[in-house]
């Protein structure tokens, strides 16, 4: 058994046991990125956070029933996928993950393990503490992100935010890996462009 497998069965016995301590480590490290991830689902960021709301609900109500066959996080995350698709029909929305255009090229500004052959100027002064045109460079990302169309960024959530490996991120959003390799390319160059404009401001 791997520590982070022993690391979530024991976070995961915490939570059982009613663990306010546990929960609160793990509302903080999950609940921003659910709530970017669901508003790209319904219509609206109070949407979002109603649905983050039921789906935290829900993961306390049936903590006992998480078995480690997946991550905790993954585990988590399909469920609000599941509330969350639930609501959109019920609003009358509906959102594919899946995106068969090409990569457009855009497999070149990463190496084989996707990251970036060049980081953008302003990279290495990146903290999430810096400020460029009165925003943290936290600010300008989460903007952007917000931005992004709802399956960039689902994976860029799951897979760059979240560290799912890609088999549990093309498994949740039922895409190929191929296709989530396109789709986190684009939202990785996207960030990439906004991050370079922020750099010719400063």
């Amino acid at each position: 058994m791997s520590n982070t497998e022993s690391d979530e069965q024991t976070l995961s016995r915490r939570l059982v046991e009613g663990d306010h301590v546990a929960f609160e480590g793990l509302f903080r490290r999950h609940n921003a990125a659910m709530i970017r991830f669901c508003t790209g689902m319904v219509q609206s960021r109070q949407i979002a956070e109603e649905v983050v709301q039921d789906t935290w609900i829900t993961v306390l109500n049936r903590i006992d029933l998480f078995e480690g066959r997946s991550s905790l996080a993954n585990w988590i995350f399909t469920i609000l996928i599941n509330k969350a698709r639930t609501r959109a029909k019920r609003d009358g929305r509906v959102v594919l993950f899946d995106d068969q255009g090409d990569s457009n090229g855009l497999e070149d500004a990463f190496d084989g393990r996707g990251r970036w052959r060049t980081l953008p100027a302003l990279w290495d002064d990146l903290t999430p503490e810096r400020h460029v045109a009165g925003k943290s460079i936290l600010q300008h990302v989460e903007a952007v992100i917000g931005t992004l169309p709802p399956a960039q960024r689902a994976v860029l959530i799951l897979r760059g935010q979240q560290e799912l490996d890609p088999s549990e991120v093309c498994a949740l959003l039922d895409i190929s890996e191929g296709n989530m390799r396109v789709l986190l390319h684009r939202a990785r160059v996207t960030l990439r462009n906004a991050l370079d404009r922020l750099d010719k401001e400063v």
